[in-house]
């Protein structure tokens, strides 16, 4: 009897598969390790597949700074116009077309997102003053993310700004500041994305620098299961991590998901991690004791090969010394 077709196996990576009996048991214990909190896992079956969904939990474990974007992906970016449109009192219309208006319009720069502080306000320059400020500016290579130009007269209202503010995550109550963009997210805090068992290693990580608009290539990042042990595991790029943290059970004091640089990060065996703990004087006695044994080894070998060549000289002896006899 074929019981291939009651088994149903659920992939954990590239083939790699658990059974869905085996899947639910620890899906069990996870949430009932998380009861009554929002990291709860839920699970369906759709065209026959069965899929796991809810929140994973990722700790931060980078080493270099990253880069925040200053412009939301959803907002519109308009390009400043360039010196020759600028004196021509020419501007760019929406499909590039050319608008010749009476008088130079009057521009505002501002942030695209408002800062933390509280204290920056919008203030409008003509166009004298912004050449001044550009040219007393340290020249650096601008990005999407440096400034945003619009028109005089359409400044946010304060529930605007507060929902720009909301829609924009941050990182531990961090959010965009022109002085500090670039920065690095305190070792070990914990951000969460929310995604389901069909969603690969290299899409997770795609997903949570969109989430916090994040400027740097997914490809620079990768995700590792560390242990307290000191095992480190990154996973593959055919993993599925939220089926990984899952087999790795719920409690978080064992082991974590963290996001670290790949030229960062080496793996750790579970053979190495249990010697990395070790004081030095202590590992100097095991490679001592070791030494030792593989000497003992050495010289049993030697005693027991040197009883074979003599056995084997006195039989070629015999069998020299046999024809001569005759």
């Amino acid at each position: 009897m074929d019981y291939s077709s009651e088994i149903l196996l659920v992939p954990c990576g590239k083939e790699k598969y658990i059974s869905k009996n085996e899947l639910l048991l620890h899906l069990k214990t996870y949430n009932l390790y998380y009861e009554g909190q929002n990291l709860q896992l839920r699970h369906r079956e759709e065209d026959g597949e069965f899929i796991v969904e809810g929140l994973l939990n990722i700790s931060w474990g980078l080493r270099r700074p990253i880069r925040l974007q200053m412009q939301d992906d959803n907002q519109r970016i308009r390009p400043p116009p360039s010196s020759s449109s600028w004196h021509s009192g020419c501007n760019l219309g929406e499909h590039g077309s050319v608008i010749k208006p009476s008088t130079l319009p009057d521009i505002q720069v501002t942030d695209a997102e408002p800062s933390t502080d509280g204290d920056e306000t919008d203030g409008a320059v003509d166009a004298k003053d912004l050449k001044a400020q550009q040219e007393d500016a340290p020249q650096l290579m601008r990005t999407r993310s440096d400034v945003g130009v619009r028109r005089r007269g359409t400044l946010r209202t304060p529930n605007e700004q507060r929902r720009l503010k909301r829609h924009r995550f941050s990182i531990n109550g961090h959010f965009y500041n022109h002085k500090t963009s670039v920065f690095t997210p305190a070792y070990g805090s914990i951000t969460n994305v929310r995604i389901n068992s069909t969603v690969t290693t290299p899409q997770v990580l795609k997903l949570l620098l969109n989430k916090f608009k994040i400027e740097n290539s997914a490809e620079e990042f990768a995700l590792y299961i560390v242990h307290t042990s000191g095992e480190k595991q990154k996973l593959k790029a055919t993993d599925y991590p939220l089926i990984a943290r899952i087999l790795q059970g719920p409690c978080e004091q064992i082991s974590k998901v963290f996001l670290m640089e790949k030229d960062q990060v080496e793996e750790v065996t579970y053979d190495v991690a249990q010697y990395i703990k070790f004081e030095m004087p202590v590992l100097k006695s095991f490679i001592q004791k070791l030494k030792e044994e593989e000497d003992r080894e050495v010289k049993k070998l030697r005693r027991k090969y040197s009883v074979l060549r003599v056995m084997i000289e006195q039989r070629l002896e015999e069998i020299a010394e046999g024809p001569a006899t005759m």
